[in-house]
């Protein structure tokens, strides 16, 4: 079914490709509600509908889609619905915010129903794909850096060297080295089992407990948050929420095919610049927002930390079957869940490695074009910086046609590139991001 030996895998492989991608990804079970609970949702329903609309997304990516991508809600799309839609507009509550995201799912499926989604990433020119993949790199290694605290705020440079002799930076640095020698000696499933060893060291060294238990029964206390489409409808019309709409698409569409080409540049997936299936890929993510907005979360999107399964071999969706079966696990494992995803230092110094692995894309870009190369380290330059995948495809998307423009190569440009660089720059100078 997931045609193993056509893409030069095996079973073992795959699941140790899923696990690690998920040990990597899963801190977004307790992230997400503890953002969202901000908005006034209680913590056990956006607990349960992370874990649905993840299990459900990332299920049809395996299924259908067939690639090991795992989708779950989105950080920074949370932190907009949070804040941004439900704490600057009065009067508008948490249920109403859902129905937004709910009409947004339901565009975002339609869309992706048509070429148009699969047009897109095709229209995306290969230097700045490579940029894509290169800045997701600099991007995923550098949220490693800060949740270990390797990497600290600063008040006059905004960043510098964290405390070397804090328990939790010392950890994290151990467990880099542990499985950066493991990745060096060629060692099968060496980002899992870094993890693993990182783990014990941090067991046995009281960093790590388990004093809530390891199991608990997850709950919908508010059931399902969103039931009618028209009401949704109704509800989004009422409020004018037409822009908080089209930023939720906006940034939804340009993370997942950002994070898609990424991930499928680093596993070799592309074919001829294109993706293979990329409709039944692209359907998962506008599926999973659309259910999730039902029973309580923000949009999902491809997650980045893909990554680091593809690092470990993962090239089929055997890799996010897995993903969804542990997350689907987890529900009933919430204490443990939150004890392993609570302590980056164990699944961060595989974020950093893999980083590394995907600034290799840097090579591919043509240096010698300024009108090529610029866009693309603008891309590679804004992402880590802004701490947004669509941030920096947006001020790539606007530069690339306006020098080619300058350059007098306007016909080299798709078409849909200079629809986007207006949506992107009215959303950069007009809406809330």
């Amino acid at each position: 079914m997931f045609k193993l030996k056509e893409n030069q895998t095996n079973t073992k492989t795959e699941l140790i490709a899923g696990i690690t991608t998920f040990f990597t990804m899963v801190y977004i079970v307790v992230v997400n509600p503890i953002i969202l609970s901000d908005a006034g949702v209680p913590f056990e329903q956006v607990f349960t509908a992370t874990i649905i609309a993840s299990v459900v997304a990332t299920l049809w990516m395996a299924l259908f889609a067939n690639y090991p991508i795992a989708i779950a809600p989105g950080m920074g799309l949370n932190a907009y619905f949070a804040y941004s839609v439900v704490g600057a507009h009065q009067g508008i509550t948490y249920q109403t915010a859902f129905a937004a995201v709910f009409v947004a799912g339901i565009i975002f499926v339609i869309l992706s129903l048509t070429t148009f989604r699969e047009k897109l990433m095709e229209a995306i020119p290969e230097n700045l794909k490579h940029g894509i993949t290169a800045g997701i790199g600099l991007f995923i290694a550098f949220i490693g850096l800060r949740l270990t605290k390797i990497i600290t705020a600063h008040p006059t440079n905004l960043v510098t060297l964290g405390d070397l002799h804090s328990p939790e930076v010392i950890l994290a640095l151990v467990g880099l080295a542990v499985t950066l020698v493991l990745m060096v000696l060629g060692v099968n499933g060496a980002l899992f089992f870094g993890m693993v060893i990182t783990a014990l060291i941090a067991y046995f060294t009281n960093q790590l407990s388990f004093d809530k238990g390891f199991m608990s029964v997850p709950s919908l206390p508010e059931g399902l948050i969103v039931a009618n489409p028209i009401t949704a409808l109704t509800d989004v019309i009422q409020h004018s929420l037409y822009t908080v709409v089209f930023s939720f698409i906006l940034v939804t569409i340009f993370d997942t095919t950002g994070t898609m080409i990424g991930v499928a540049n680093q596993a070799g997936l592309m074919k001829n610049d294109k993706l293979p299936r990329a409709r039944k890929a692209l359907l998962s993510d506008s599926i999973g927002t659309t259910i999730g907005a039902m029973f309580g979360t923000s949009p999902t999107t491809a997650f980045i930390e893909s990554t680091s399964g593809v690092a470990a071999g993962g090239r089929t969706g055997l890799t996010s079957l897995t993903v969804a079966i542990l997350f689907l696990l987890s529900a009933f494992f919430g204490p443990l869940v939150g004890a392993v995803s609570g302590l980056s230092a164990i699944t961060a110094p595989a974020l950093i490695i893999v980083g590394s692995l995907m600034m290799g894309s840097i090579s591919k870009i043509r240096w010698d074009k300024l009108e090529e190369a610029f866009p693309a380290f603008l891309i590679i330059l804004s992402m880590p910086l802004t701490s947004s995948i669509s941030t920096g495809i947006a001020l790539g998307f606007i530069s690339y046609p306006l020098l080619k423009v300058v350059k007098g190569k306007w016909r080299e440009v798709h078409p849909l590139l200079y629809l986007f660089a207006l949506l992107f720059f009215y959303q950069l100078a007009f809406l809330q991001h």
